[in-house]
Parts: C-alpha cells; structure tokens; sequence
C-alpha cells in the first residue's frame, strides 16, 4: 500500500515537472515566435522619389539597385515626370491627393518658400559643409539649407566646330553682331545655322528668357519692380533685344520650329544638320549616344554688342532633391541622399554617367567625366563670366505662361511691342 502511494506520489511530482519545464520551453518558444513575428513585420521601407530629370532616369535605377545593395532594408521607388511635362502641377497633385512623395525637386527661391512649410530642415547633413557657394544659394534661408543641389547646369548656344570650321568662321561669335554674321556665314556655306525646339515651353520661357532677366542692372529689383507694378517687360531693352535674338534664330533656323521637339532638335544637331543649337550640358549624353566623337563648344546668348557684357553663359542650380518633412521615411531618405553624394559608386556617376558638373566640392570631375559642354561651362565659371538661372525666383506657373506667349511671337501672332505686353500680363497674372 505504501509502495503504491509512494508510487503515485512521484508520479504527481514528475507530472508537475513536466508540466513546469513544458511551461518554460513554451515561453521560450513563445518569445522565439514572438521575436520571428517582429522580424516578419518589420517592414522594409519605401523612399518615393519624384523627380523630372529624364536624362538621367537609366543612371538613377542602376543607382536604385547598388544601394538597395547595401541598405536592403529600404527601397527605393523613382517616379518621372518631365521631358516637357508639367512636374509642378503633377506634384501638387501627389500633395493633394495624399500620395506626397517622400524626394521630390525644388528649383529654390520662390519656389523653395512655396513650399517651406514641406521641407525638412537639412543643415546638419555632412555634405551640407561641401557645398559650393553658388550651388547652397538658392536653397538657404535664414541660415538653413533645405535642399542638396543636384548639380550646376548651364546653357547657351551648342555648337559644331567642324561645321564652323568648314564655314570658315575663325573667330567665335560673342555678340549679337557677330552672332548674325556667323548665321549668314554657315547659311551661304549650305549650313543650317539653328535647330529650334521651340515647341518647348521651358527651353524658353524658363531658361532661355532668363538671360533678360540676368542683364538687368538689378535683376531682384527688376522682378521686386515686376510685383509692385513700378518695372514693366514693355519698353524695357534687355527684353527687345531678347526678342530681336530669338528672331534672328527663327530665321536662321530649321523649318518647322514650333513643331520640333527636344529630341528632333538634339538628333538633329548631333547628325550634323545644324550647326548650333540652344541647349546645355544635360544634352551632351544623348549628343554622345548619337555621335560620340563630336567636337563641340558653347557660344553665349548675346543681347547686344557690348562684349563684355555678353560673353556670359548663364550657369545655375535646375533642381535641388528637398525631403519631405511630413515623411514617416525622411531618415531614410537622408541615408540616401547622403549615400549619393558620398558613396564611390554615387559620385562615379554623377560625373560620368549624367555628365554633371558637381555641386559639392569633394566631387571631383575630369573634362573627360563632364564631356566638351561641361568643360566650357566650368571654363566659364573659373573666369566668373556667368549669369545666375533666374527663373526660380519666377511666380508659381510663370515660365509656362511665358513660353506660350514666345510662341505665338515667334508664331508670328504679334509684334515685339505686343509680345512685351503679352508677357506682361502674364506675370501681372500670376504674380
């Protein structure tokens, strides 16, 4: 009997141990699955980019893949829109709509304190120190910087040594004189002088028109005048004359002007059918796909014939990649703007794959790495016979309503007096 207790006794005691010790693998399991659950949920996260840069999209998803690389942990989404398209309004469609990207473009100035309530304060980024001062300008406020500049770009005329060569011009064109004797001189030499893009609202109304701007003697007094009502384009001579250039262009130009696109004009110039064009170096990778041994130069847009006043390229900032301050993303976007500017393989591409000229002085870049545009425009820079981009400092919409008033002028649809009120009421439009 005792036996028998005693039996069922250690039997109770076994049970319970075992009970116990299922117990605490169960924990353990428990927490095993638990910690595996968190890892399953811990979700990989996804940096948005909207940007309208085409040229360089191929460049941006090879750079999507090497960085996924090395932070599997975040992805990257690059959403385009440009090429003529309308960015500004796709992206306030994205705010609006509650698909806000987590990247997007900011060309500054105005367009930065448009929309400053959006952006994250970048200030603290390692890079922010690098910057060169032309290129920290347009994003900086109060002593804050909120975007990081892409690169500096820059345009004027590109064009055909060879074609030059062959025409017999010796002596490169560096004002509006010197401009029209060359076009009469590449004409009579069975040489198209301009291929014209002008069905491009922003090759004119954006860029091209910014040269006006610049040779005013106060270019922010000029445009503070603009808003007040006590400055006007009508009668104003820097515009005139701008209208003057961009006749010279159309007659001296490719048929067709109002249809050919970007694409028609660069294709067209890199086969050899034209001997200049206006563009900048965003242009000298599709140049190279067409015809990579081209030889090739910058003339400035000249508004007169005084040559010191005119021998300028007009250099800038067309975009700076801002962050999205409401972005539950926004570390992870600073990794990746950090990594892009820092990382071997990001800086290899930035001068050798979209042909920029750096924006932060410890990225270096060859002539070979920029190509012939980049080159001229830097020679420019170093000589400081540059004009700054002014079409950030625009009203919201502004280039667009100019680029559709140049083209009804050069349409022929009005006069230059015309054409200066036209532009006018634009701005007074928007202002």
């Amino acid at each position: 009997m005792k036996q028998k207790k005693y039996s069922i006794v250690l039997l109770s005691v076994m049970m319970v141990m075992s009970l116990f010790l299922a117990a605490c693998g169960g924990k353990d399991n428990a927490s095993g699955n638990a910690n595996g659950a968190d890892d399953a949920k811990k979700e990989r996260k996804t940096v948005t980019i909207f940007q309208f840069k085409t040229e360089i999209v191929e460049g941006l998803n090879e750079l999507k893949v090497e960085f996924e690389k090395e932070y599997p942990d975040i992805k990257l989404d690059i959403q385009t829109v440009g090429g003529g398209a309308d960015y500004a309004a796709s992206l306030k469609t994205k705010f609006a709509s509650g698909d806000a990207p987590d990247i997007f473009s900011n060309g500054g100035y105005t367009e930065m304190e448009m929309w400053l309530d959006k952006l994250e304060d970048l200030s603290d980024q390692p890079w922010v120190k690098d910057l060169i001062p032309l290129a920290a300008e347009p994003m900086t406020k109060d002593g804050k910087v909120y975007g990081m500049p892409m690169n500096l770009e820059g345009f004027g005329y590109i064009y055909n040594k060879e074609l030059f060569e062959k025409a017999g011009i010796t002596t490169l064109p560096k004002t509006y004189s010197e401009l029209e004797a060359a076009a009469k001189q590449l004409q009579e030499a069975g040489i198209t002088p301009f291929a014209n893009a002008y069905q491009e609202w922003w090759l004119m109304g954006n860029q091209g028109i910014s040269v006006a701007f610049a040779q005013q003697d106060d270019v922010d007094g000029f445009i503070a005048g603009l808003n007040d009502g006590t400055a006007s384009f009508v009668g104003n001579e820097k515009f005139e004359n701008w209208a003057k250039l961009m006749q010279l262009t159309v007659d001296y130009g490719n048929k067709n002007p109002l249809t050919t696109d970007y694409n028609t004009q660069v294709t067209m110039f890199a086969n050899g059918e034209a001997a200049m064009m206006q563009e900048g170096n965003w242009a000298q990778t599709m140049i190279d796909g067409i015809n990579p041994d081209m030889s090739i130069g910058v003339l400035p847009m000249p508004l007169g014939d005084d040559p010191e006043e005119n021998d300028k390229l007009t250099i800038g900032i067309p975009a700076n990649l801002v962050i999205n301050k409401e972005s539950d993303a926004k570390e992870e976007a600073k990794i990746f703007l950090n990594w892009l500017v820092t990382s071997d393989i990001g800086k290899e591409y930035i001068v050798k794959k979209f042909k920029f000229i750096p924006a932060l002085s410890t990225i270096e870049a060859t002539p070979e790495d920029m190509g012939d545009i980049g080159t001229e425009l830097w020679n420019y820079i170093e000589a400081d016979q540059i004009y700054g981009l002014q079409s950030s400092k625009f009203p919201d919409g502004v280039a667009q309503e100019f680029g559709s008033v140049i083209q009804q002028f050069i349409a022929g649809k009005s006069d230059v007096n015309g054409w200066a009120e036209n532009m006018q009421a634009a701005w007074d439009k928007l202002k």
